[in-house]
């Protein structure tokens, strides 16, 4: 198989699985964040986040809740890391949740990427409208 985490779900490539269900398989990334750092994807490939069909979105959240729970039952984690990438950094093109355990002074500090502020207010309007008219037009299926 050409993808990756394919491979992994139809046990054609190894992995350390912690979580499956019909819907979504979970195991330990094998360059963690932190020990206990997993990636949850869904069984069915799809590339990115916009490409799941909706029927999935509560079984694929669903299991990072799960996993959340877990590592602070289990890993006496304070709290949880949840991220995923979509096209940029996305290592291996197949949608896939990272779920991280976190400790306060742990070092992972907030986001990976250094926060910018917005020129002013006009500019806050424009990306926010910018926004809104994209959700109209998806939410009513115009363009």
């Amino acid at each position: 198989m050409s993808c990756r985490f394919c491979a992994i779900v139809a046990g054609q490539a190894e992995a350390v699985a912690v979580f499956e269900d019909d819907i979504c398989l979970a195991f330990l990334d094998t360059r963690p964040l932190f020990p206990g750092h997993c990636l949850l994807v869904p069984k069915a490939h799809y590339e990115i986040l916009p490409d799941l069909p909706p029927h999935l979105l509560a079984p694929l959240f669903g299991g990072a809740q799960l996993l959340a729970r877990a590592m602070e039952r289990g890993l006496n984690a304070e709290g949880s890391f949840v991220a995923i990438n979509n096209r940029v950094s996305q290592s291996v093109p197949h949608l896939h949740v990272h779920v991280v355990p976190r400790r306060a002074g742990d070092g992972l500090r907030g986001f990976f990427w250094p926060r910018q502020k917005y020129a002013d207010a006009a500019a806050v309007s424009a990306v926010a409208e910018k926004l809104r008219e994209a959700v109209r037009e998806l939410r009513d299926g115009t363009r």
